[in-house]
């Protein structure tokens, strides 16, 4: 069963958004015990809101990642953390 953890952000400032993913992009990948298969980042940036969706294969990577992802510095997101939630992913698909 694959979960999502879906996390929205208000106050997103746009060069810091563009800094965060520029870093991420250069980076090797994410801390081990961030073992995400997906990542995808939203922005709204007339609302200054984004939203983080991280795919995780098992119930133990998604347990791994939440702790590590909860303990981040405020300065590493790209506004304030309005609210995380967990899903169960029951389509993925790309065209």
């Amino acid at each position: 069963m694959a979960l999502a953890r879906v996390v929205s952000f208000d106050g997103v400032d746009g060069d810091r958004l563009a800094a965060l993913v520029g870093r991420m992009r250069s980076d090797d990948g994410p801390p081990p015990e961030v073992a995400a298969s997906e990542l995808v980042m939203l922005h709204d940036a007339e609302g200054g809101r984004a939203l983080a969706v991280l795919f995780f294969d098992s119930e133990d990577d998604y347990s791994r990642a939440d702790a590590a992802l909860s303990a981040m510095p405020a300065d590493e997101t790209p506004g304030r953390r309005a609210s995380v939630a967990k899903y169960e992913v029951v389509l993925r698909r790309t065209t």
